[in-house]
């Protein structure tokens, strides 16, 4: 079983259109509604892998209920927190291009009081996780240590986490040492404090966030692939990606992936670049299931081409 920790879900509705211009009416081809945040996604991944995965998330209102409602319609058993506020809904609008613009809401902000009662249910399920995967921003109210005290629970439970956030919270995180951080290019030059221009640069600062605490990086780099880098050394994985029509999800449906192999070396990195691939070419944040995967079409190396100049290059 994979635990999924949200700690600022959404209800998403996405949006596809020809092509955005402001101040003009802009009228939709397609239209979805899912619940979202990134530890939602990667449950949704696993459910379409056909593993069991829990869902825990402070939900509150009627868009609350709705997303526990799709979860539940997707056979995803949900561990809800209840909060006053309302959670919160997100919008998002893909372009025929590939390009995507999103407005997410800020949420809802946490008491004190609902604050441990989110860390003590992590808790009290963590025993029976393979993997706990905690995702996402920290909605008002929680502090950037908040991950770094979920981190050390989860860990005195005897189970192992998986990191995905950015900002405050991954430094503060770190030196409670958890097992796998996946950021992205962004998040890797933010972690680092200076930009990325090549593959060497994403590999090197991967290896600054093991010096400071984790013990694994799996870094997503968009078009240009995913390395791994562990204690056994580092590995770049990539796939071709016939047409994107939308990279919502993508890193997360990664994860998934990633962890449903086992969560450690070449083979596992493997599955999360077929994961990804698989995501970028499906609508909205559908995720993929086994029928999407092309795992024929991925390559993973120990040679890492550090020279390659990044496609989209982080700063």
């Amino acid at each position: 079983m994979i635990l999924t920790v949200t700690p600022n879900p959404s209800l998403d509705r996405t949006y596809e259109v020809p092509s955005l211009h402001r101040g003009e009416v802009v009228r939709a081809t397609g239209e979805r509604v899912d619940p979202g945040g990134k530890g939602v996604n990667v449950s949704r991944a696993v459910a379409a892998a056909g593993r069991r995965t829990v869902a825990v998330l402070p939900l509150g209102g009627a868009p609350g209920a709705l997303v526990a409602g799709l979860l539940d319609a997707q056979g995803i058993e949900v561990a809800p927190v209840p909060v006053a506020g309302a959670t919160r809904s997100n919008i998002a609008l893909a372009e025929t291009d590939g390009v995507l613009t999103k407005i997410n809401a800020p949420g809802p902000q946490l008491t004190a009081d609902e604050q441990e009662l989110l860390l003590d249910t992590v808790r009290r399920l963590a025993p029976g996780a393979d993997w706990i995967a905690c995702c996402g921003s920290l909605p008002r109210g929680l502090a950037p240590s908040w991950y770094a005290e979920l981190v050390a629970r989860v860990h005195d439970a005897g189970a192992r986490i998986a990191l995905d956030t950015s900002g405050p919270a991954l430094p503060a995180a770190l030196r409670e040492r958890p097992d796998v951080v996946k950021p992205n290019a962004e998040e890797l030059a933010e972690a680092v404090g200076r930009p990325l221009a090549t593959v060497g640069d994403a590999l090197k600062a991967a290896e600054e966030l093991r010096a400071a605490g984790a013990r694994a990086v799996l870094a997503s780099l968009g078009a240009d692939g995913q390395l791994l880098v562990d204690d056994d050394g580092a590995w770049f994985g990539t796939a071709p990606a016939d047409a994107v029509r939308s990279n919502v999800g993508a890193g997360d449906s990664s994860l998934a992936g990633f962890l449903v192999a086992g969560g450690r070396g070449p083979g596992a990195l493997a599955s999360a670049v077929a994961h990804g691939a698989a995501a970028v070419q499906l609508p909205g944040s559908v995720m993929p299931g086994p029928a999407d995967l092309k795992h024929s079409a991925v390559t993973v190396t120990t040679e890492v081409p550090v020279n390659r100049p990044l496609r989209e290059p982080a700063s």
